[in-house]
C-alpha cells in the first residue's frame, strides 16, 4: 500500500541507522579512551570488579613507600653501625699500642687522645642516624614496623640496636680511656666484647633490612600483576576497534543513503495524480 503519512521503509531505514550511530558512539569512545569499560554505564559489573582492583593496587602503592621508608631507616643504622665498627677496630689498635709498658708517657698521652676522639665519634655518629625522625640506634625507639599488605592488617618490625656508649652492645664507658698502661690493658677486652656485639647487631638489622626489601619486590610484582589482570578487564583491543569503527562508518554513509532513498518513496504517489 502506497501512503503518505506512513513510511515503512524510512521506519525501518531509519531504525537500523540509529543502531549503527549508538554502535559507532561506543566504538569512538573506545578509541578515544583505550578503555572499553570506561565506566559503570558500559558494564556496571566489570567495572565494579576493576574499582576493587584498583583500591589494592593504591593500598600497595602506600604498602611500598612505608617498606621504601623502613628500608632508609634501616640503611641509616647499618651505616652508622659499620661506622662505629671501623672505629672500634681502630680504638682497639690504640689501646693495644697503649698496653705496651715500654711506651713513654708523651706516646701513651698521645694514643689516649685519638682514642677519646675516636670514643667520643661514636656518639656524634649514633646522635645523627637519623632518617624520616627514626633513630635506630640511639635508644630513642624499639622498633621500626612498615605496612606489609593493601588492608593494613599486616606488618614487618625491625628492632632497633641502641650502639650508645657504656650501653649492653657498645660496653665502653664514655669517660673511657688508655691513659695508663692498666686501662689500655683493661680496654682491649672492653673494646674487643663491644666490636663482637655490634657486628652482631649489624647482623640482625641487615636480616631486617631484606625482610623489607623481599617484601617490596614482592609487593611491586603483585602490583603489576593485578594491573595487567585490569588491564584485561577493561582495555579495548585497539585493532579490533580500529576495523570495527571504519565498518561502522562505511555501514552509517550506507544508513543514511538508504533513509533517503526510502523518503523518496512518497513522491512516487504524485505520479498517479498526473
Amino acid at each position: 500500500m502506497l501512503s503518505v503519512n506512513t513510511n515503512t521503509g524510512a521506519m525501518v531505514a531509519l531504525q537500523y541507522l540509529n543502531q549503527t550511530t549508538a554502535h559507532l558512539q561506543t566504538a569512538q569512545s573506545h578509541v578515544s579512551t583505550g578503555l572499553k569499560v570506561a565506566n559503570a554505564k558500559d558494564d556496571g559489573a566489570t567495572f565494579a570488579i576493576a574499582q576493587n582492583m584498583r583500591g589494592d593496587v593504591a593500598g600497595y602503592a602506600a604498602v611500598t613507600d612505608s617498606l621504601n621508608r623502613g628500608i632508609s631507616a634501616v640503611g641509616v643504622a647499618l651505616s652508622a653501625g659499620q661506622s662505629i665498627s671501623d672505629l672500634l677496630i681502630t680504638m682497639k689498635q690504640k689501646a693495644l699500642a697503649a698496653s705496651d709498658a715500654a711506651l713513654d708517657t708523651a706516646s701513651r698521652n698521645a694514643l689516649n687522645e685519638d682514642f677519646k676522639a675516636l670514643r667520643d665519634q661514636i656518639t656524634t655518629i649514633v646522635n645523627n642516624a637519623v632518617f624520616n625522625n627514626f633513630n635506630l640506634v640511639n635508644g630513642t625507639t624499639t622498633k621500626i614496623t612498615a605496612l606489609a599488605s593493601s588492608d593494613g592488617t599486616r606488618h614487618i618490625t625491625v628492632n632497633a640496636e641502641k650502639l650508645t656508649l657504656s650501653g649492653t652492645i657498645v660496653t665502653i664507658k664514655s669517660t673511657g680511656s688508655i691513659s695508663t698502661q692498666a686501662k689500655a690493658s683493661a680496654m682491649i677486652a672492653t673494646v674487643q666484647a663491644s666490636l663482637t656485639n655490634v657486628n652482631s647487631s649489624l647482623a640482625r638489622l641487615s636480616s631486617g633490612s631484606k625482610k623489607f626489601s623481599i617484601q617490596s619486590e614482592f609487593v611491586a610484582k603483585l602490583s603489576d600483576t593485578i594491573t595487567s589482570g585490569i588491564g584485561n578487564l577493561v582495555d579495548a583491543d585497539m585493532a579490533k576497534e580500529s576495523a570495527l569503527l571504519q565498518s561502522l562508518q562505511v555501514k552509517q554513509q550506507l544508513g543514511v543513503q538508504a533513509l533517503s532513498i526510502a523518503n523518496q518513496s512518497p513522491q512516487v504517489i504524485m505520479s498517479l495524480f498526473r
